[in-house]
Parts: structure tokens; sequence; C-alpha cells
């Protein structure tokens, strides 16, 4: 027995809804905009984008900035939490070498009073700072007007 029978008008109709309904879900999380402003001078940055292009099948614009300092105070990251990228996507901020699974973690649930997430300074082994084998533990911070917590350990 077939749910939807092709010769029949309305189990065409119910297919392509359902059709229609699936490919709008997969196109939302593409649907935002990932902007990561850097130093011009920094190459782990574009490593980065590169993990969490191919991790989110989403396209990172990279924004070159002279004043990296000034963006970050302007967005709200605590100067404790910086790194040496940020990221805005979505109403959030991305701080430094956040896994893309966090971020997407982040943008499926919304959790309130958070402004966005940071990995302080450059841990090794983090994306974008690979280097061989080598691997530096890491948390992943949740910032924002509800306070501070970590959202995720690594590894």
């Amino acid at each position: 027995m077939s749910f939807i029978n092709p010769s029949k008008p309305f189990s065409r109709s119910l297919a392509a809804s359902l059709l229609l309904a699936l490919a709008a879900c997969s196109n939302a999380a593409q649907a935002a905009t990932y902007t990561m402003y850097r130093d011009a001078g920094c190459g782990c940055c574009l490593n980065w984008a590169g993990h969490v292009e191919h991790g989110l099948e989403a396209e990172v614009a990279s924004v070159d900035s002279d004043d990296m300092a000034a963006l970050k105070t302007a967005r709200g990251v605590p100067q404790d939490l910086w790194s040496c990228h940020t990221m805005e996507v979505d109403g959030y901020i991305i701080e430094g070498h956040v896994p893309a699974d966090a971020v997407a973690k982040l943008l499926r649930e919304r959790p309130e009073g958070v402004a966005g997430l940071a990995v302080p300074g450059m841990p090794l082994g983090s994306p974008g700072m690979e280097l061989g084998d080598q691997v530096q533990p890491y948390d992943v911070i949740a910032f924002g007007p509800g306070g501070r917590s970590v959202f995720a350990s690594y590894p």
C-alpha cells in the first residue's frame, strides 16, 4: 500500500508540497549570512572559515578590518574572550576558533540570554589551528546578557 499515488491529483499535490517543505528546511541553515571579520595578515582565519563552510554547508564572507579591537568592542565581545577573528551570523557573534558543530547547535537551539560563542586565544587543534597531532583541550564559552557558561568542550 502506497501513501502517495502519482496518478492521483491529490497525491501529486501532496508530494509536491512535501518536497517544497523539505527544500525550505534544508535551505534555512544556508539562508543565514556568515560574515567573518579578520586582520588581513592572519592566515588561520581563512582556514577556520573553510572549516565552517564545509561543516555548515554555507559560504563565509571574509572582511578585512584595520581595527579588530574596535569591531569586537562594538559587538559586545568581552575582552578576555577575544581571539583573532569575529563572525556575525543570524544575530549571533562567533569569536575565534569555534567548531562548526557548536555554531550549528547555537543556531538550532537559540538558547535564551546568549549573544554568542567564543573560543578565547588560539588553541592548537581547534579548527583552523591544526598543527600535526598537537591538540590543546579548550572550551567554547557562551556569553551574553545571561552571563557565561561552557557551551561545549573539546577534545
